[in-house]
């Protein structure tokens, strides 16, 4: 009866492996570019791995160390190859389909070639998973500690040092491999951000050195050759507390200044920075499908746009735009745009209108206001979205986006603060909110709307259902911001109109924007009407260029520009070779300063990212970006493993090397069950970084496709 057993279970198992290549080969025919993008990807992350393995197999060889296995790929075995004394022995799927009545190593597909000669210790695999690899020597098991055994050419029976050099083999081969790829990538040429200005973030140590958006950074920390944006990102990164960078910058009327920044933490960065944001052109970047929808029903462009003026205004780059429309106050501006044309292969003009807002992201007032204020005045909310169906115990209007909110409840003109209170109130009950809401013809009308304000599941926030913003298109004020001085408090009544900025009439915000700008530095009058009995006016103190904030315009949302960038291609070998060291260890001390940040709490875990995340980043990559990318990102990540690997964690091979030196201190090594404890330790902890990642990548993925 074991017998035809055995044959039943061969052949169901050769017909579910049958299946299983059909299906692989089914699946990659239909979707063979997407195969093919996916097998690169695994191919170049999984080479960066195998190289580090051959580092610690080409190390151990010479060491005199028996290699029990080298495979390519992860378990399990699709092909063996090893060297025997009657030839050599090829093992297919040995896992699979095991050998009856033989070996336990041996399989049913197993068979000698060739003639006999000298029998090599090591066999060479191809695994079937095709990712990484690993190297299997003598006296080392998988979790990491040291096996006794009276073999000479066993691991654990060669010094400290030899053993210490075998370890760190890995990790040399990675900085090697980082090396070499950006030298190929240098030699063959690659486009990257250069280090000019995009932009400066408002009171950042960039805004502060009067740097503007055309500067471009041509010396930092005394290094001037191939300079690109990310010298100067490595650059604040990089510094100690309180350490001025020198630099030299290039100012667009040709003339040179040397400046010295320190390095600060800005609000929403991972690492320390000065506040220079990277460049851009004038055209709008390549989207996906369902991106470029949206971005053209809300602002008419398209991928491969190229601005070419706005309010009909030629410009010439982006920081140029960029000045045009930060002071362009109106709720929209005109935009004129090349796109090609799909008929003709030509390009057309194209003009379309995109709406803006004012950007009150430096003034000081969020957590009364929720939005902040211009000039220390709070104006009215405005429903911007209906994120929820509004549950109401009685028939009536529904909220709209567009309504302006003027009362809740009986609290009138309420601002941010006001209406999460009187929200939070209500909780579960009926409550009335009146607002302000123009017509298909332009008509105001005054209605009154009920809602059931409800508790967020899992949450601590009562909502209404609604997204807010401020209603820029009324000079009306819900409240002003109170200044520690009084005195310098602009006492204007809630709900009072502004009429005048200096004399000038105004008929919104966008017009009190612009004119309180003329006069920075100045004292200045505001004139408001309440009603018809009450009026008045009162002084303000308009701040300078280096004051706190100065409003300007902005987008609603974000135009994708591409990013501007500069071929940087090396002169020859040797100075492909340079450039290579240097990229290789700008990014190996860039991964040091992060790890460093990450355990010091300065950056959250949540921006880590696993072997999903790589692979997905790299797939974008591959699926979107000229092959070169592709190389030059595998350098980074090699870098980037070099340095994890060389943690002073067991089982990494930092953490073992760290163990060696414990060892020659010691004078004796440490015993097989303290290893395996320290080993099994440090996998656990591994592990749970790994699941955790492995987390915020699925969750990274899940919020890009929706």
């Amino acid at each position: 009866m074991t017998k035809p057993k055995g044959l039943t279970d061969k052949y169901f198992r050769l017909l579910i492996l049958g299946i299983v290549c059909f299906g692989i080969i089914y699946l990659v025919a239909r979707h063979i570019n997407t195969s093919g993008n996916v097998l690169l990807v695994l191919l170049g992350f999984g080479t960066v791995i195998l190289v580090h393995e051959f580092g610690h197999f080409t190390v151990a060889k010479l060491s005199g160390i028996k290699v029990e296995a080298f495979s390519i790929f992860m378990p399990p075995i699709l092909f063996g190859l090893q060297r025997t004394e009657n030839g050599f022995r090829v093992r297919i799927l040995p896992e699979v389909f095991p050998k009856e009545g033989g070996e336990h190593s041996e399989g049913a597909l197993s068979f000698t070639l060739g003639r006999k000669g000298i029998p090599s210790d090591t066999e060479y695999r191809i695994g079937l998973i095709p990712f990484g690899g690993f190297v299997k020597m003598l006296g080392q098991e998988d979790v990491g500690q040291i096996k006794s055994t009276d073999d000479p050419r066993s691991f654990a029976n060669k010094p400290a040092l030899v053993r210490a050099g075998v370890l760190a083999a890995g990790v040399f081969f990675n900085i090697i491999s980082a090396g070499i790829i950006f030298m190929i990538a240098f030699l063959i040429g690659i486009e990257l951000p250069p280090p000019v200005v995009g932009d400066v973030i408002p009171n950042s140590p960039a805004a502060h050195a009067g740097l503007r958006a055309g500067d471009e950074i041509i010396e930092i920390n005394g290094k001037t050759k191939n300079l690109d944006f990310s010298d100067i990102s490595v650059a604040a990164a990089l510094s100690g507390r309180n350490e001025e960078v020198p630099m030299k910058v290039k100012h667009m009327d040709g003339s040179e200044e040397e400046l010295k920044l320190t390095a600060e933490e800005l609000p929403g960065e991972k690492l320390k920075g000065f506040g220079i944001i990277q460049p851009q052109t004038l055209t709008i970047a390549n989207l996906p499908k369902d991106e470029e929808k949206i971005l053209f029903e809300k602002t008419g462009l398209k991928s491969g746009d190229k601005v070419i003026a706005v309010g009909g205004k030629e410009v010439q780059s982006n920081w140029e735009f960029m000045q045009v429309i930060r002071n362009t106050f109106a709720p929209k501006v005109t935009l004129t745009v090349e796109r090609k044309d799909a008929d003709s292969g030509g390009y057309k003009r194209i003009e379309t209108q995109i709406p803006l807002t004012l950007d009150l992201t430096g003034s000081g007032s969020i957590s009364e206001s929720g939005f902040g204020d211009v000039y220390s005045m709070i104006p009215r909310l405005k429903i911007a979205d209906v994120l929820t169906q509004q549950d109401s115990n009685s028939v009536g209007p529904a909220l709209k986006p567009g309504d302006v909110v003027l009362m809740i409840d009986d609290v009138e003109n309420p601002v941010y603060k006001q209406m999460r209170e009187v929200a939070t109130e209500y909780e579960n009950k009926e409550l009335p909110i009146k607002v302000l809401r123009t017509d298909d013809n332009g008509a105001d009308q005054v209605i009154t709307v009920n809602v059931v304000p409800k508790r967020q599941p899992g949450g601590d926030k009562v909502m209404i259902g609604v997204a807010l913003e401020y209603d820029l298109g009324h000079a009306v004020i819900a409240g002003t911001v109170k200044a520690e001085d009084d005195k310098k408090s602009l006492n204007i009544p809630s709900g009072s109109t502004i009429t005048a900025v200096d004399g000038v009439n105004v008929s919104n915000f966008y017009d009190i924007a612009r004119e309180i700008n003329k006069y920075a530095g100045q004292r200045i009058t505001i004139d408001y009407r309440l009603n018809e009995q009450v009026a008045g006016a009162v002084p303000m103190d308009v701040g300078d260029d280096e004051g706190d904030y100065i409003i300007k315009s902005n987008f609603i949302g974000i135009v994708p520009f591409e990013s501007l960038k500069r071929i940087y291609k090396a002169d020859g070998p040797v100075d492909a070779l340079l450039m290579g060291y240097r990229k290789t260890m700008m990014f190996i001390a860039q991964t040091y300063v992060t790890l460093k940040r990450l355990i010091g709490g300065l950056v959250s875990p949540k921006n880590l990212m696993g072997p999903v995340g790589i692979i997905t980043f790299s797939y974008n990559i591959v699926a979107h970006q000229p092959r070169i990318y592709y190389v030059y990102f595998l350098g980074l990540i090699s870098a980037v493993i070099a340095v994890f690997n060389f943690l002073p964690l067991p089982p990494l091979d930092g953490g073992l090397v760290l163990l060696l030196f414990i060892e020659k201190i010691k004078g004796s090594a440490i015993s097989e069950r303290t290893q395996a404890i320290i080993a099994y330790t440090g996998w656990a902890l591994i592990l749970a970084l790994l699941v955790y990642v492995t987390f915020n990548d699925i969750g990274r993925i899940r919020n890009l496709f929706g």
